[in-house]
This record gives structure tokens, sequence and C-alpha cells, in this order.
């Protein structure tokens, strides 16, 4: 049975502690702040003073060295520190550790190349951490079978699982059906009518009865999110008589969009109703709600949700012109936000997607929101085996703006190279975290009221880790803490053992978080012991390693009242 021993934190002989375990208990606004102010009961307060000062020197100590080697010449970027990109190139390998772990996590649309068992089960070992069902296609039959499979996977492994997000269709507009392609050139007249059924060589129906009423004269329209382009130019009672700028072939039911402007329609539709209700029944972790313009649809939703006793967690998708002067209470309104840059760049002009990206990113971290960034990141390899290098940088920039996850949809959907895809995105986002510097955020209010007792509490947690190079343990019902030490970004992985499942597939999209199942004991000790048992078992750890241990406060697992611990402990055999 493996043992935790209090071993010696510091390696220098001059920093050495000589207590046997170095733990903080927080039952207290005053006590969060001093991680190393509590010693355990066999340890003296001077002792606590000489640790806590020597965990502050070893600190600077590495905070110097690497200043000291830094590159005079090295740039920074967003004032973030420069990359660690000393790699011998010509040797052609990548530098990535053989037992490193990826924190950013990968969503892959489940469509007609990845629907089967066989495939669910490759892309789980390839890398996918979330399965998103796209409800703009497929039924619920279909979706069904996914479902089942991904929870069948989910059931023969402790620490693996595959979190299942719903994506609702939400309110599109699109072009009728026509029995062939039309060839649009440029220069031509085309008309868009809304009387339903009409498809000729100069006009087509769309599916919206108010598009007449939402465009007016000199707007641009997109088909397939900027494909071609046309300028209206006239319109009708029942049409709208347009100029194509940019031509191309129309088939059947593409997406239309305005530029600059969102349609009238609700955020959620009847067939969206139907499909949410769907995912209540089926039990799934997330729901990612198309075109939300406002925090009222997500309250609405919220609200059915409670209704249902269903645990839920609602991610927006900003995707909308309307939602970008919304950000601040639709993020807040939510659990989590998606940068949904297809329609984004339709609607908006193209060259604010990166900046909106970023300022999505930011968003989010400032109200601890995970954040995914989506669409068109690998889209030639939906017909191609290998990747564009442009693609390749953009993995590279949401993994260092600190996306929690990055997302594949026709890619894995219907794409020839599914298990590609993962691998390069795998790859490319292990890559870069390897490069990137210890960069935590600070809490926004270092005050020391209850409230912020937590946020304190996860933000000394993560440096102590990093500076001392641990993994994280924490001990969570909720996921809360687990969440919160997300948010901070450590370096290395945080293992969160929790005893709800509901709360182990939701931790699955959080950036850096490997949750795991199982039981908690009465006695604390017997439960560290087998967390350990398991991890090196999945040699997940090794022996002789250091961890810091969490035990999470806001709602006490071993205590009679809310607490908050860490412990930094060797592990033994």
């Amino acid at each position: 049975m493996a043992a935790l021993q209090g071993g010696t934190i510091m390696t220098s002989s001059s920093l050495k502690c000589k207590s046997t375990r170095i733990s903080t208990t927080c039952t207290s606004s005053t006590d969060c702040f001093g991680w190393s102010k509590n010693l355990n009961k066999r340890s003296s307060s001077s002792l606590s003073l000489t640790c806590r000062k020597a965990f502050m020197e070893l600190r600077s100590m590495k905070t110097t060295e690497k200043k000291n080697n830094e590159r005079t010449d090295s740039f920074s970027y967003n004032n973030k520190p420069p990359m660690d990109l000393s790699t011998n190139y010509r040797s052609g390998e990548s530098k990535i550790e053989s037992d490193a772990r990826r924190k950013t996590k990968i969503v892959c649309t489940i469509g007609p190349s990845t629907n089967t068992r066989e495939m669910i089960w490759k892309l789980a070992e390839a890398g996918m951490n979330v399965a998103r069902l796209n409800m703009s296609h497929g039924d619920h039959a279909s979706h069904k079978q996914t479902i089942d499979l991904v929870k069948e996977y989910n059931a023969q492994f402790e620490d693996k699982v595959i979190a299942i997000m719903l994506d609702t269709k939400g309110p599109e507009v699109r072009s009728g059906d026509v029995p062939k392609p039309i060839v649009l050139k440029d220069g031509q007249e085309f008309n868009f009518t809304i009387n339903r059924g009409v498809s000729a060589e100069n006009t087509v129906s769309v599916n919206y009865d108010d598009f007449v009423n939402d465009v007016e004269v000199g707007d641009i329209l997109l088909v397939d999110g900027g494909m071609m382009s046309l300028a209206v130019k006239s319109k009708t009672t029942d049409s709208v008589k347009c100029e194509v700028i940019d031509g191309g072939e129309l088939k059947s039911r593409r997406h239309l969009n305005v530029r600059g402007k969102s349609a009238t329609l609700p955020s959620i539709t009847e067939k969206d109703w139907e499909d949410i209700k769907f995912g209540v029944d089926n039990k799934v972790d997330f729901y990612a709600v198309s075109f939300v313009k406002d925090a009222k649809v997500v309250h609405e939703l919220k609200d059915y949700l409670k209704t249902c006793n269903a645990d839920i967690h609602v991610t927006v998708k900003i995707e909308s012109a309307d939602s970008i002067p919304n950000l601040h209470s639709i993020i807040s309104a939510s659990d989590g936000a998606m940068v949904a840059r297809g329609d984004l760049g339709a609607e908006l002009p193209i060259e604010e997607v990166p900046l909106l990206q970023e300022e999505i990113i930011r968003r989010c971290h400032s109200m601890q929101k995970p954040v995914i960034v989506a669409t068109n990141m690998l889209e030639s390899m939906i017909n191609c085996p290998t990747p564009t290098r442009a693609e390749v940088s953009d993995i590279a920039i949401a993994v260092r703006e600190g996306a929690d996850a990055i997302m594949l949809s026709g890619e894995t959907a219907h794409g020839k190279y599914p298990l590609k895809a993962v691998k390069v995105m795998h790859t490319v986002a292990l890559r870069t975290e390897s490069s990137l510097p210890n960069s935590m955020t600070s809490p926004s209010d270092p005050t020391a009221s209850k409230s912020h007792m937590s946020t304190m509490f996860a933000y000394h947690t993560s440096t102590m880790a990093d500076t001392l190079g641990t993994p994280i343990i924490v001990f969570t019902r909720t996921g809360s803490m687990a969440i919160l030490l997300s948010h901070y970004q450590p370096s290395a992985t945080i293992f969160a053992f929790t005893n709800e499942e509901r709360v182990k597939q939701r931790l699955a999209l959080y950036r850096g978080v490997l949750p795991i199942y199982m039981q908690f004991s009465d006695d604390a000790e017997e439960t560290f012991s087998r967390a350990i048992n398991l991890l090196l078992k999945k040699n997940l750890l090794r022996e002789g390693e250091h961890v810091t241990l969490v035990q999470s406060g806001t709602q006490p697992i071993w205590r009679r009242e809310s607490a908050h611990h860490i412990q930094v402990r060797k592990v033994l055999s």
C-alpha cells in the first residue's frame, strides 16, 4: 500500500524544513493568507516562519535564475514572458517530454465519420475530452446512439472520461432546396424570396418570413460565412433583389448572414427546446446555446433546467453582432463561453475576430468561466492529411491565450482524417504548453473577506505547486476548488478526485484538470492512500515524487466545519 511521507521540500541544504509534513488549514479569512502560517500540531511556530522564509527564498532563487537565463533579444507577446524555444531542431524531434500531459482540452464533433463504437474509442485514446452533438444535423436516434457509446466508454474507466455537449441549432436563416447547384457569376442579378419551394436560375426561397424586413438596400448578404457574397439592390413585399459580388455554387440549405446584423429571431427556437428536453432526458453535461444575444435567454434556460432538476451547465456561443455589446452580462449569466468564429466573422468584419477572441478569453478568465475556441481550426484536414501552417499557428495562439478547450467541427464530423486531426491538435497544444512559462493570474481583489477565501487559497496553492514543481491532488464533492485551481493554470496536472460522477464528467472541460471518480471513506488518510495507489497504478505518479494535497473547503469532506487544507507530501510505495 502506498505511503505518503512529509518529506523534504527544499533541495538546498540551507533551505531544508525539518518537519515531517507541511500543512495549512484555513478556517477563517485571516488564516487563508499564510499558506505556511500554520504547520501541524507537531511543528513549532518558529519552524513555520523558517519554512515560509525558505519557500519564498526558493521562489526568489528560481525566478532570478530564470531571468538570468533569458536571452536579451527575446520578445514578449501581449506582455507575457518569452517562451522556451530551446530545441535541437536539426534532430527533427519536438521538445515534448514523454510523460507530459496535455492541459488544453479537445472538443470533437461526432458525425458520420466518427459515430461508431470503434471510432469513439479511438478518438478518446487520441485525445478527445468532450464529444459534441451538433443538433443542426442528425436526429435524436443517431445522437442517442452516440450518447450511449460515450457513457459505455466512461463506465469502463476511473481516470478517463468524455463529457457530452449538446449544441443547439439556433435561429439559422437558410436558403431553400435546389434540385442541383445554381452557379452564381460575379455581377449577375439574383433574388431571394420568402415564398416557399421556389428554385430557379435567378431565384431561390429562404426559410425566414421576416427576411425582407430584416435586410436593407446596401446590405451585404453572405452565403456560408462568406464563401459567396451578394449586395442588396432593392426589395419588394416578398423578395430581395441582389447583385452577386463573389460568385460560386449555391447548393441546398445554405446558411445566410447579413454583414453587421443579427436576425430578429429568438435565440432558442421550438426545435431547440425539443433538443434541450432530449438533453435533459439523456443527462448531457453541457449545452452550447447558439446565437445568444443577451443574458435573458440564459436565465430562461437555467430556470427551465431548475424545474427539471437537471444538472447541466450552459455554455453560450458568442457568434452574433448583437452579443458583443452584452458580453459581460451574457458571460456572467452563463457557465462558460464558446468563441464561434464562423458566424462571428460573417456578421462582423473578419479582422475583428482575433481581437474578439482574445477579449472573450480574457473576460472568461476574469469571471472564472471556461472558454472554448471553435471553427476552422483544422479546416483543411477535412480533405487533407496534414494541416496548413496557419492552422497550426491558430491552435498555438488559442492555447497561449489560455483557452480551456479547442474544438474540431467538420474535421471529425465528416472529414476524411478525423483521428489525424485530433492527433495534430493534441501535439500542437502539448508542444505549445511545454514552452509556456509559469504566468498565473493574481486574485483581482486581495482583500481577506470570506467570499474571497477560496480564491486566495487556490491562488496560493497554485503558486506553491509551481514553485515546488509538484502536481496537485484535490478532493472535491462539487468541483469548485478544482475549477478555481484550473483558473490559475498551474504548470502541473490537477488530479481532481470526486465521489460524484456528474462532477467528474463536467471537470473534463477544464484546462489542466484530470478528473477521477473515487468513493471517499470516512478516514481521510485512507482516502489519500487509495488516491495515491490509483495514480501510481496508472503511472500518473512516480515513487519519490512530491505532491501538493488539497482538501476543498466550502463543503467539508472530513470536518464538521468549512475548512481549507494544503499538504506537501512525498510519495512512497
